[in-house]
C-alpha cells in the first residue's frame, strides 16, 4: 500500500506542459507529446502497409475522443478508420476475426475499464488461439488505449489492467511513459504478429517529452522486453511503468538533494519483463522499491519480488524489497481521496528512506 502523502492536485489534461527527465542524448528541437507521438505512429504505420486499420468509438469523425486519431480518418477514408457502436464485445471481436483474415487492427478501447466488455476476445479468441492452431492462426491485432488514474473520473475509469493482462501467456504488454516510448513500442506493437496490449495513460497524453533524431525516423521501433533506465544511481533501485515512472523520477530529484541517487527503470514492457536490467541494478544499488499506481495484491510489483526471491539477485539485497502501490481501494471520486488512492512522489521518498533505513517495519504501520 501507498505510503501516507501530502496531497498534490493533478493538472488538468489540457494544461500538462511539463518536461520530462530524459537520458536521450540526440534530441530534436521541438518537443511532442505523448499524444502526437501515438498519432505519428499509426500514421506512419497505415501509410507503411494497407493491411493496417483503426476501429472504435469516436476514433473517425470525431478525431478520436483523446484526439489521438486526429486527421487519420480524413486522410484515409471510410475503409481504415472505422468509428463503432458503443459495444466492446462487438467491435473487438470484429477485430479479431480480422486479424485472423490476415489484416492488421488497431483496436481502441475509450479506457480500458471498459475492455472488461471484451474480455472473452481478447483472451479466448486473441491471447490463445496462434497456441491452439499449433502456429496456424497468427493473429496480428493490438488493444491499445488508455489506462489507469485519470483525474475526477470515478472506480469505473480509473483502474490499472497491466497486472491483469500481463498474467495472461500470449499477450504481449507495454505500458509507454514517454513520447519516444509511444510512438516506438506501438509501431512494435502494429507490426508484431501477435496480440499486443497498449496501456496508454490519460494524465500523459498532454504531456510533452524531447525525441531524439531517431524516434523521429519512420523506421524507428522499440523491442520488447527491453527497460530503459531513465535516471543512473548507485543507492537504490525505482522499478516503474508509465505515469508511475513520473512520479518516480520526481522522488529522485528530490531524493538527490539529500544525497541519495537512485537508479530509475522505465520497464516499457510488461510482458515480456526486463528482468536482466533489474537484476543487474539491484547488484549495484543492493536496495529495491518497486512503484505502480495499480493494486498492491498480485501486482507488477509483486511478480518482481517474486522473482528476485526466485534468483540470485536476492543475495544482492542488503534491505528487504519495498513495494508502492495505489491504495487497495476502489478508486474514490472525491479528489481529496482520490490523491491518497495514488503514489505520490513524498511515498517514494518515504518508501526509500526506510528500505535505506531498514526500517520497514515501522514504514509499514504508518
Amino acid at each position: 500500500m501507498a505510503l501516507k502523502s501530502t496531497p498534490v492536485l493533478f493538472g488538468m489534461l489540457g494544461r500538462l506542459s511539463r518536461r520530462s527527465f530524459s537520458t536521450s542524448k540526440t534530441l530534436s528541437a521541438k518537443p511532442m507529446t505523448v499524444r502526437d507521438a501515438l498519432n505519428q505512429a499509426i500514421d506512419e504505420e497505415m501509410e507503411r502497409d494497407e493491411k493496417v486499420f483503426v476501429l472504435g468509438e469516436e476514433v473517425a469523425q470525431y478525431d478520436g475522443a483523446y484526439k489521438v486519431t486526429r486527421g487519420l480518418w480524413k486522410k484515409y477514408g471510410d475503409k481504415r478508420v472505422l468509428d463503432t457502436p458503443i459495444t466492446e464485445a462487438g467491435f473487438a471481436g470484429l477485430a479479431v476475426g480480422a486479424a485472423f483474415a490476415g489484416l492488421k487492427p488497431i483496436c481502441e478501447f475509450m479506457t480500458f475499464n471498459f475492455s472488461m466488455q471484451a474480455i472473452d476476445h481478447i483472451i479466448n479468441s486473441a491471447a490463445k488461439t496462434f497456441y491452439m492452431s499449433a502456429g496456424n492462426v497468427p493473429v496480428p491485432i493490438v488493444f491499445r488505449g488508455p489506462n489507469g488514474a485519470a483525474s475526477g473520473v470515478g472506480a469505473q475509469h480509473s483502474q490499472c489492467f497491466g497486472a491483469w493482462f500481463s498474467h495472461c501467456p500470449g499477450l504481449k504488454v507495454v505500458m509507454p511513459y514517454s513520447a519516444e516510448d509511444a510512438k516506438g513500442l506501438l509501431k512494435a506493437a502494429i507490426r508484431d504478429p501477435d496480440p499486443v496490449v497498449v496501456l496508454e495513460d490519460e494524465i500523459l497524453y498532454g504531456m510533452q517529452f524531447p525525441m531524439s533524431d531517431e524516434a523521429l525516423s519512420p523506421d524507428f521501433v522499440l523491442p520488447f522486453g527491453k527497460a530503459k533506465i531513465e535516471r543512473e544511481g548507485s543507492h537504490i533501485t525505482l522499478v516503474c511503468a508509465g505515469k508511475a515512472t513520473d512520479t518516480a523520477l520526481q522522488a529522485a530529484a528530490e531524493l538527490a538533494t539529500k544525497g541519495v541517487e537512485c537508479e530509475v527503470i522505465n520497464l516499457r514492457s510488461l510482458r515480456p519483463l526486463d528482468f536482466d536490467t533489474i537484476a543487474q541494478s539491484v547488484a549495484k544499488t543492493h536496495h529495491l522499491v518497486t512503484v505502480e499506481q495499480g493494486w498492491p495484491q498480485s501486482g507488477i510489483g509483486a511478480e518482481i519480488c517474486a522473482r528476485v526471491m526466485e534468483s540470485p539477485t536476492f543475495f544482492e539485497l542488503d534491505a528487504p524489497a519495498w513495494r508502492v502501490t495505489g491504495a487497495d481501494v476502489p478508486m474514490p471520486y472525491t479528489r481529496s481521496l482520490e490523491l491518497l488512492a495514488l503514489p505520490r512522489p513524498d511515498s517514494v521518498v518515504g518508501a526509500v528512506s526506510a528500505v535505506l533505513q531498514n526500517k520497514i517495519s515501522q514504514a509499514a504501520s504508518q
